[in-house]
């Protein structure tokens, strides 16, 4: 797996970040920790720590805006990620459709058997 993957699936393992780049996604314009800190379990500060983890693994990018840093969503690890996963996906496809085929031709190539008494 390369790294970038990694830091990707990393900063996404943790529930309150997933929520944070949902949120993200979900405003074009960007939001700021202040603005995501409001429907938040946890404070501002850990809100900055955490969207900090997601801008180094590419997932979110800062800009300043004024006195605010708006924070916005960045899809490409995201997307280098989910191309990941699909590659692996279609190969145990092809792995689960190969055994499932294997099963098959050996349920009909067995011999039936009959009991007799």
């Amino acid at each position: 797996m390369s790294d970038d993957v990694s830091v990707v699936f990393s900063a996404l393992s943790d529930t309150t970040r997933r929520r944070l780049f949902e949120q993200l996604l979900e405003a074009p314009r960007g939001r700021t920790a202040t603005e995501l800190a409001e429907d938040a379990s946890v404070s501002r500060q850990a809100i900055v720590k955490h969207l900090q983890v997601l801008a180094n693994a590419g997932l979110a990018v800062a800009s300043r805006d004024g006195r605010e840093v708006r924070y916005r969503a960045a899809t490409g690890a995201a997307e280098t990620a989910s191309t990941w996963l699909s590659v692996r996906a279609s190969a145990w496809d092809r792995r689960l459709a190969a055994l499932e085929k294997g099963i098959r031709d050996a349920q009909r190539s067995k011999p039936s058997r009959s009991r007799r008494r």
